[in-house]
């Protein structure tokens, strides 16, 4: 039986994303996820979701990683599925939904191509060496690099991903080059287990600890730029605890389709 499948992308991070409303989540096969996900075999995905309706809020939000297994909170897809509710009717411009690490509230630009989705408060951030390890609903490694441009992320950051303190878990690992007027970050995630063009609880998880690094409080915007485009971080920090965490940026639907699923 054929479903039916819209893409949508984020700063360049791409996701299948599929209506099932209609009925309950069950024998979801990973495998199958995996092949769509594929860029040559399949439609081609950084991650899957299914957005299914939920009693008390306007939808609830299931992310599936490139490698077919469930996924912790994904920042972009989270934007995505936001535009995808309204493409839907399910919202207008603005919600309230629930994904697997809590619920979560967006606002839809008039546009309607910007998405400012509020992420978890974050109260702690450890430290790996000089790097900075956090969990902005997925779990992130931070570390600063000079010439990020040049810097081989693939295999470094894979290494440490895999290495004796991260590898049961798996961990993201961002990098970061501060451009003083914006920063610059490159990311290797897990579930995909390759660079992508974006990450959203990755740059999130970048802005907070660039924050702590440079003493900064206040209400804090952060632009951000990415492989696959610009977004933007905007919080309040009182020297202890990250509140009003806000991701923004683009969503954008690419193509639709049907596909046996």
């Amino acid at each position: 039986m054929d479903t039916h499948f819209y893409k949508y992308q984020g700063a360049g991070n791409d996701f299948i994303l599929i209506d099932h409303r209609m009925s309950p989540l069950t024998e979801i096969s990973y495998d199958r996820i995996k092949n769509l996900c594929d860029r040559r075999f399949g439609i081609g995905a950084d991650g899957l979701m299914f957005l299914t309706a939920h009693d008390e809020y306007d939808f609830e939000m299931h992310y599936f990683n490139a490698d077919g297994r469930p996924g912790s909170m994904c920042g972009n897809g989270g934007r995505c599925i936001v535009a995808f509710a309204k493409h839907l009717g399910v919202i207008d411009r603005e919600t309230n939904f629930l994904a697997v690490d809590g619920p979560h509230y967006a606002k839809i630009s008039e546009e309607g191509n910007w998405i400012d989705l509020q992420m978890i408060d974050i109260d702690t951030i450890n430290k790996d060496g000089s790097a900075y390890v956090l969990n902005t609903g997925s779990p992130h490694y931070v570390t600063q690099m000079n010439d990020l441009e040049n810097y081989d992320v693939f295999h470094n950051g894979k290494a440490i991903r895999n290495n004796e303190t991260y590898k049961n878990e798996g961990i993201n690992v961002n990098y970061v080059e501060d451009k003083g007027d914006y920063l610059f970050v490159r990311t290797f995630e897990r579930g995909v287990e390759d660079e992508t063009y974006a990450c959203g609880t990755g740059v999130t998880a970048v802005a907070l600890s660039m924050a702590q690094h440079k003493g900064q409080s206040g209400h804090i915007k952060t632009p951000v730029k990415v492989l696959g485009g610009n977004l933007s971080i905007e919080f309040d920090y009182n020297g202890k605890q990250f509140t009003n965490v806000f991701l923004c940026g683009p969503a954008e639907k690419v193509f639709e389709g049907d596909v046996a699923f």
